[in-house]
């Protein structure tokens, strides 16, 4: 598809309650349903995927499957989108395993692990893409249970389920971290969440050498603005309209579009890339 022939901007007004669903959304967004096609760079092996019943993580789960590999989808409560891509996972020959649950609790957090181990044996990839957000202008409008949450959905899951999966992990696993554009350009209504996109991209950069002599590589992705369900579930229905219109591409870009890199970095192709940050912005640079 050439980027013409992509979603632009200006969108019709809409808004979701929190967490969102791929299904309301116009237009739908593309996960690679009937573009992505698998060549067996990831087979055999098995993936987590938080925050993968939607968005990037479907995305990303379409293609690992495809590409070989059984996976486990770890979301919150959206048991539509999350089955419609266990659905995607099982039409491309592989094993999907859904398990619900709030990863700001440090048991859920082991008990995804613990259900990989149980039904895969072993874990191979770990994709920490689960994300929370709101936009605030003002710092008086973000409350204590808010800041809360965003630090333990974006940083501490992906610190507890990353401690407990590593132990599960042979030589050759990667770990992929869903990093920010905000990281490197904080905007000001995402005060809360671009401090957890910068603490993701140094806990990559740590844990990158710290798992170095077990053989575990650690990458992050920075995407900048891409058509899912935060979006309109977490942004005023005017922003929403123009979402991506700031970036050179001037559209945002599609979940499927993300899917690339995370199978590289997944594959064994990228054997010597750990510690990286991949850019996937529409053109705005990470510097």
């Amino acid at each position: 598809m050439s980027d013409s022939q992509r979603p632009q901007p200006p969108f019709e007004e809409q808004q979701q309650t929190w967490p969102g669903s791929s299904a309301k959304m116009d237009p739908q967004p593309d996960h690679g349903e009937n573009s992505y096609q698998g060549s067996g760079r990831l087979k055999g092996k098995k993936a987590i995927i938080t925050g993968g019943d939607s968005g990037i993580g479907r995305a990303v789960a379409i293609a690992y499957a495809r590409e070989g590999a059984d996976v486990l989808i770890s979301y919150l409560d959206e048991h539509e989108d999350a089955q419609e891509t266990a659905r995607l996972i099982e039409q491309a020959g592989q094993k999907a395993v859904l398990v619900p649950g709030d990863i700001t609790e440090l048991e859920h957090c082991h008990a995804i692990v613990d259900k990989a181990v149980e039904a895969f044996g072993e874990i191979n990839i770990l994709v920490n893409n689960a994300a929370f957000q709101q936009t605030r202008t003002s710092l008086d409008e973000i409350s204590d249970d808010e800041f809360d949450r965003t630090m333990k959905t974006n940083l501490y899951g992906m610190f507890r389920i990353t401690k407990t999966a590593v132990p599960h992990m042979p030589p050759g696993g990667s770990i992929i971290n869903t990093a920010s554009i905000n990281a490197d350009q904080p905007k000001p209504i995402l005060v809360a969440y671009s401090i957890t996109k910068s603490g993701i991209v140094n806990f990559t950069g740590s844990t990158a050498a710290l798992l170095a002599e077990k053989g575990i590589r650690c990458n992050a992705v920075a995407p900048g603005p891409i058509w899912t369900p935060l979006i309109v579930a977490t942004m005023s229905a005017d922003k929403v309209k123009d979402f991506g219109s700031d970036v050179p591409l001037q559209r945002p870009g599609q979940p499927a579009e993300l899917a690339a890199p995370y199978v590289m970095l997944a594959s064994d192709e990228a054997s010597y890339i750990s510690g990286a940050t991949i850019a996937v912005t529409g053109g705005k640079a990470i510097i």
